[in-house]
């Protein structure tokens, strides 16, 4: 089986994902979107959204990244798949899953999935701007208000050249609520012969297997579940304990140094609550550590915070 870190929008950017590498075996990891409207993006662009290009397109701990874009212009998309092929890519990744309203409105993320043929030519286009030898990956979900096109959908993409499929099993309504539709993975699975990999609703190395059962994937994508718990692939890959709060809150603070020693400071006391939030999910401490950091707005406070815990733990 291969797992993979998911792109998550705000979240899981390059700091993140040397932070989850170094404590789990992924397989790969995706960053999150370039937005491609109508033009050829410059290489800053991608360094900043994927700074792993200056080191092989790999995280600190060598696990391979994966460039997404997100567009809805075949042409433009094929022209920063070529960019990001230029500066040293792994491979490109086509986001047809984002639900958020301020994607889709601009016809981008999941608002596609209405629209088979212009998925057909996003990924013909994309196919023939990326080298032979780097695979050319795509993110769906089962469809737009209902769970009807997935069928249709991943046929067109795998019949535009696409190498490999990612189903978030739910539709953009459905957005996060549980549960996930495994079993109707495993209808794209059938229809397909590219490898398909199951996404959503996975918290634990039980759902991974039950997922990975009902949707006959090998393959499984981790998004919230792996900021929930942060060493979910190794407790699915190789049998590890679940993380104790004590680990939690050492990770914690080592996070904060990536944040400092990258010049991120400003965005630690944000980006800290908003992993609390999903670290709350496993761990009841996580509760009660956000309610001490709420109102802290300044990085040594919120480390302070995290020292006391760790003493007193």
């Amino acid at each position: 089986m291969r797992l993979i870190l998911a792109p998550m929008e705000g979240v899981l950017d390059h700091l993140m994902r040397d932070l989850l590498t170094r404590i789990n075996p992924f397989d790969l990891c995706v960053t999150e979107f370039v937005r491609v409207v109508d033009m050829r993006l410059p290489p800053r662009v991608f360094y900043r959204l994927c700074p792993e290009l200056h080191q092989g397109c790999r995280t600190p701990a060598g696990t391979p990244v994966r460039i997404q874009l997100l567009g809805q212009e075949p042409d433009w998309l094929a022209e920063n798949a070529d960019q990001a092929c230029r500066l040293g890519a792994e491979g490109i990744d086509l986001n047809f899953g984002c639900p958020a309203k301020t994607v889709n409105k601009h016809r981008g993320g999941a608002a596609l999935l209405g629209d088979s043929e212009r998925l057909y030519q996003i990924a013909r286009a994309v196919r023939a701007a990326v080298p032979a030898h780097l695979p050319v990956s795509a993110k769906i979900r089962l469809g737009l208000e209902e769970r009807d096109s997935y069928l249709e959908n991943s046929q067109a993409l795998a019949e535009g050249g696409v190498n490999e499929l990612a189903v978030h099993a739910r539709s953009k309504k459905d957005g996060y609520r549980p549960p996930a539709y495994w079993p109707l993975v495993a209808e794209i699975k059938q229809a397909l012969s590219i490898p398909v990999v199951v996404n959503g609703e996975i918290w634990n190395a039980e759902q991974a297997m039950q997922a990975q059962q009902q949707s006959d994937c090998q393959d499984v994508m981790l998004g919230r579940g792996a900021l929930a718990l942060p060493n979910l692939a190794a407790t699915i890959k190789s049998g590890a304990t679940p993380m104790t709060w004590q680990e939690v809150i050492e990770l914690l603070l080592n996070y904060s140094s990536l944040e400092v020693e990258g010049n991120k400071a400003i965005y630690y006391p944000n980006r800290i609550k908003q992993w609390l939030s999903y670290l709350k999910l496993y761990y009841p401490e996580a509760q009660d550590l956000f309610g001490h950091i709420r109102t802290l707005k300044h990085t040594d406070d919120i480390r302070r915070e995290l020292d006391t815990v760790l003493r007193e733990g």
